[in-house]
């Protein structure tokens, strides 16, 4: 098994650098700063340089860190699923060290290291045995080595196209009935029209009240399709609900905001394909879709990526209610492990 990472960088004797801001930065240096880890420098692409500021540092650009340092350590602190960023990435790449540590998207629970791998281990080696094929099972043993080693170049060999599933197991019809959770902007509801030529409904969910304005906008010329400004959860009700605007939204402090499950969103309708990424909520929603699940069994993709323990969660808590599920697993262009997701066929 791989090395664990923090345990790496505490032991290492280049430099360390950051490439990267915003958020997914501080969630970093906050790891590093437990862990007292030192870093020495940070930059962003051209373009984002602009003499900004970032946690005490000047932002420069990897010419001036290279200028300066020469061999260095590179933790990327960004997501991005851009052709052109990820090839930049694998430039530096060839140059220096370059990792991109494993942080949830979604705070609260364990940090995805060696130790906690070891500590599940048994349940690892369950789920693993009940995924379909080898693609899945490569994509499930690369995307942990890549969660305790930070090392990209895992992603990038289990890496497939986004039309590989529907061309090795998931067939969809002219009758679907299509429910998606986590709509964002309209991109997925889109790329499903674009796979079927005739379907039965859509019903597209998205909580954050910007994005959903987008939503609105951009699918309203689409048949039979109802669009719903919810959070799916499994309650039903008032809550709190962090909206970012974008596909950092998600549930904690924030605006009052309703709640619901799929189960009550439905009130009985028939659905055949299921899609769910909504920010760490994922589990909770399985729950809520228990009655759903037990009497369609509808085909269903879900997000494995906001919290470490997704990997291990999801598949167990569909299976608690119907065993009768094929799984499978695939990991799509992203850096980090953003879009490795699960298939319940």
């Amino acid at each position: 098994m791989e090395k664990d990472l923090i345990n790496y960088l505490k032991e290492a004797k280049k430099p360390i650098v950051l490439y990267g801001m915003g958020n997914g930065a501080d969630k970093i240096i906050d790891v590093l700063e437990k862990n007292n880890i030192e870093y020495k420098g940070i930059f962003a692409s051209d373009g984002f340089v602009r003499d900004k500021e970032f946690h005490s540092f000047k932002i420069g650009s990897y010419s001036d860190l290279k200028e300066r340092f020469s061999d260095m350590i590179v933790l990327l602190c960004f997501g991005t699923h851009l052709k052109d960023v990820i090839e930049n990435i694998k430039k530096i790449s060839l140059e220096q060290e370059l990792y991109a540590p494993d942080v949830p998207v979604v705070l609260g629970g364990e940090r995805f290291n060696l130790d906690y791998y070891l500590k599940n281990k048994p349940h690892f080696t369950e789920v693993y045995s009940i995924l379909c094929d080898e693609t899945s099972k490569k994509t499930f043993e690369n995307t942990i080595k890549y969660k305790i080693s930070g090392k990209i170049d895992y992603l990038f060999d289990c890496e497939v196209s986004s039309d590989e599933p529907y061309k090795s197991f998931l067939k969809l019809n002219d009758s679907e009935r299509f429910l998606d959770l986590g709509a964002y902007n309209g991109d997925t509801v889109l790329d499903f029209v674009s796979r079927v030529e005739d379907f039965s409904s859509i019903k597209a969910v998205e909580a954050d009240r910007k994005t959903f304005k987008k939503l609105i906008k951009n699918t309203q010329n689409i048949k039979n399709t109802e669009l719903f400004n919810l959070c799916i959860s499994n309650f039903c009700g008032e809550g709190k609900f962090l909206m970012n605007a974008g596909r950092n939204s998600l549930v904690g402090d924030g605006e009052t905001a309703e709640f619901t499950t799929v189960d009550a969103l439905l009130k009985g309708d028939s659905v055949s394909f299921i899609k769910m990424d909504i920010e760490g909520e994922e589990k909770n929603a399985i729950e809520g879709s228990r009655q759903t699940i037990l009497k369609h069994k509808p085909k269903m993709l879900i997000s494995a990526y906001h919290r470490s323990e997704d990997l291990l969660e999801i598949p167990k808590s569909v299976l608690s209610i119907r065993s009768d599920y094929k799984v499978y697993m695939r990991h799509f262009s992203s850096l980090p492990a953003w879009d490795t997701v699960y298939y319940f066929i």
